[in-house]
């Protein structure tokens, strides 16, 4: 007996040695069919493969094999799926969940719509999920918060809704959480604060309120915390910046009020972007900030701070962004400016904006010791007074300066056109006097040229036509005469509007209008134009705005107006105009029409804009009749019909046939008599 159950267990020994060896090639070919199965499954919920990118997932390759298929090398499961950009469109299958040995899945920049399977709680394995820029909806799958071994969860650009699960906190190894550009409401959860590891917290542009929660103290490792263009309220919590480990604060466009701490620049050591604009924050800037040596992006516009600018600014060396504008900064003094000379250590900065404040006095010539490495200069709508100085002069290299509303006089300094990158000149609403500087039509980079209400006086240069790269120019509200020269019509890309409104300009409108086929607004109305309109003007294909009033346009309204199908506003009022209102401007989309106080007569349409007499107006017009009744014009003469016509026509032919016959039948008859 003792034999037998000894050599019972000799077997049961071998029997248990040799199962490894026999037992885990099946085991792993059945694990393995599982996941060939799901990725079948998840290829049939594909409705668009427009590269062909799963045609080879089938049985004559092994899984392992497939176009974004990686598995393990210890055993055949799948670990990674990886189909970023393919242009995949279609849904993602529950079957994902049979995937168990995922660790890594990144379906980015594709079309995949309808919810995120619940599924997904089962890949317990998961360490990284990236879905952005697809089109998920519904809610972020609870279910998730199973997936423990989570570091990276980028949900970024899709439309999700909800709210962020309060589970969330449960993810303590979770590092990176984006999911900006979605439409997520609620709150931010206050279990956040359990994760410890998490360095990224992304969740911009979406819906979120409440306050910023004070556990966020608990973020030790927090790095990058971006939460802008949410619904957020109440103050920003003091926890948030003793948190020493932050490189960026970006929390814009919310609804946060209150303070910024005194000591917010001595426990930000890393600090390298703070970005709080468009906030309801008040009180003054802290001296503390230019102790955040660290710092290169400093955004505080369009708050409510009042008081001076720190003038140790110019510690931060590595600054290159400073926007400061929107605020109610200064106080409308020549003592506003003291910070600018310390700013003139920042050799990075490339960018400054002190618009829309209260900065007063004079232009200190200070301004000209900014690096010259400066790009954007935004100075406009505040309350400085003088000529621009000259020692702007020195910084050669910007592309954007910007100082409109402001109350400058003097001339506009020739050496503006030394600056060769320049795209943006605002100089509008000042009291600039003196003649436009020919020199400007060296600016062959421009986009934007606004000198509109000022003072300016003389012809506009006719080499403003060299600037072939403009969009916009606007030199409306100044006192410039002479023709409007032809050279302008020739930009080539003149696209956003061209408006030379209320000066003294005179002669014809050139024919040459008809190049501009690209612009969209045209504004030429109270000056001294006379002349017919030109035919051409209908060549200006993607016109939407048109204004000729207050001038002295005369003869007929052009009947190739008719061609400008994308046409709203039209405006030829005020002038001399004559003649009947072209039929064919009822057959287009025109929103609203001034042809008042002209010299018009004739029948008034009915159909298009002309049903509306809210949209027309045609005042001063004594000749016109008809229309809409609410037009309350007189009728028209009735004109006689062909009918009314016919019988007198019968009658005259009938008498001319009489006479005829007549005098034959007399001459044959004294014909007959002589013979």
């Amino acid at each position: 007996m003792n034999d037998l159950r000894f050599a019972a267990a000799i077997f049961l020994l071998l029997f248990c040695f040799k199962l490894p060896f026999f037992s885990i090639p099946a085991i792993h070919a059945l694990s393995n069919d599982t996941d060939r199965l799901a990725l079948l499954h998840f290829k049939q919920s594909i409705t668009s493969d427009p590269f062909g990118f799963l045609s080879s997932w089938n049985d004559s390759v092994s899984s392992c094999d497939w176009p974004g298929v990686t598995c393990s090398r210890r055993h055949p499961r799948i670990t990674s799926l990886d189909l970023r950009s393919h242009n995949l469109k279609g849904s993602l299958s529950p079957h994902i969940g049979n995937l168990t040995f995922l660790r890594f899945i990144s379906l980015q920049d594709n079309s995949f719509s309808s919810p995120i399977p619940q599924q997904v709680g089962r890949l317990f394995r998961l360490q990284h999920l990236n879905l952005t820029n697809n089109m998920f909806g519904g809610r972020i799958p609870v279910s998730l918060m199973n997936c423990s071994e989570l570091k990276v969860i980028w949900l970024y650009g899709n439309r999700l809704n909800g709210d962020i699960p309060k589970e969330i906190g449960t993810l303590r190894k979770l590092e990176n959480f984006v999911v900006n550009k979605n439409n997520l409401t609620g709150e931010i959860p206050s279990s956040l604060g359990n994760l410890s590891s998490l360095w990224q917290f992304s969740t911009a542009y979406n819906f979120l309120s409440g306050n910023i929660p004070d556990e966020i103290r608990g973020l030790s490792s927090l790095k990058t915390f971006l939460v802008g263009a949410n619904r957020l309220s109440g103050t920003i919590p003091s926890s948030l910046f003793n948190l020493s480990s932050l490189a960026a604060i970006s929390i814009p466009n919310n609804q946060l009020n209150g303070n910024l701490p005194a000591n917010i620049g001595f426990s930000l050591p890393n600090l390298r972007v703070f970005g709080v604009s468009a906030n309801e924050l008040s009180g003054t800037i802290p001296d503390s900030l230019s102790n955040v040596s660290r710092l290169q992006y400093l955004e505080i516009a369009a708050n409510n701070f009042v008081g001076p600018v720190p003038t140790k600014l110019g510690n931060l060396l590595e600054l290159r962004w400073l926007h400061l504008g929107a605020n109610n900064l200064g106080g409308n003094s020549s003592y506003d400016w003291g910070f600018l000379t310390s700013l003139a250590n920042c050799s990075k900065l490339e960018m400054l904006s002190l618009a829309g404040n209260n900065f007063g006095g004079t232009f200190p010539d200070s301004i000209g010791n900014l690096t010259s490495q400066l790009r954007e200069l935004y100075l406009g709508g505040n309350h400085i007074h003088g000529s621009i100085p000259s020692s702007l002069e020195n910084l050669i290299n910007l592309n954007t300066l910007s100082m409109e509303e402001n109350h400058l006089t003097g001339d506009i300094p020739e050496y503006l056109g030394k600056f060769g990158k320049m795209q943006l000149l605002a100089l509008r609403t000042n009291r600039l006097l003196g003649k436009i500087p020919s020199s400007l039509g060296n600016l062959t980079q421009l986009l934007t040229l606004d000198l509109s209400e000022n003072k300016l006086e003389g012809s506009i240069p006719r080499n403003i036509g060299n600037i072939k790269s403009l969009l916009r120019l606007n030199l409306s509200n100044n006192n410039l005469r002479g023709e409007v020269p032809v050279q302008v019509f020739f930009l080539p890309s003149l696209s956003n509007f061209l408006d030379f409104s209320n000066n003294f300009l005179v002669g014809r409108l050139p024919v040459e209008v008809g190049k501009l086929n690209i612009v969209n607004k045209l504004d030429l109305s109270s000056n001294n134009l006379s002349g017919e309109i030109p035919s051409t003007i209908g060549d200006c294909s993607s016109l939407e705005y048109l204004y000729l009033q207050g001038n002295s346009f005369d003869q007929n309204i052009p009947s190739s107006l008719a061609y400008l199908k994308g046409l709203v506003s039209l405006d030829l009022s005020l002038n001399n105009l004559s003649g009947e209102i072209p039929k064919d401007l009822q057959n287009f989309s025109l929103q609203y029409l001034n042809i008042s106080f002209n010299l018009l007569e004739g029948e008034v349409p009915t159909g298009g804009v002309f049903q509306t007499a809210s949209a027309i107006f045609m005042a001063g017009n004594s000749k016109l009749c008809g229309g809409v009744k609410e037009l309350q014009l007189p009728k028209c003469p009735v004109k006689e019909t062909k009918q009314k016509k016919r019988p007198v026509l019968k009658i005259i032919m009938i008498t001319v046939c009489v006479v005829v016959g007549f005098l034959l039948f007399s001459f044959l008859f004294a014909f007959y008599l002589r013979s």
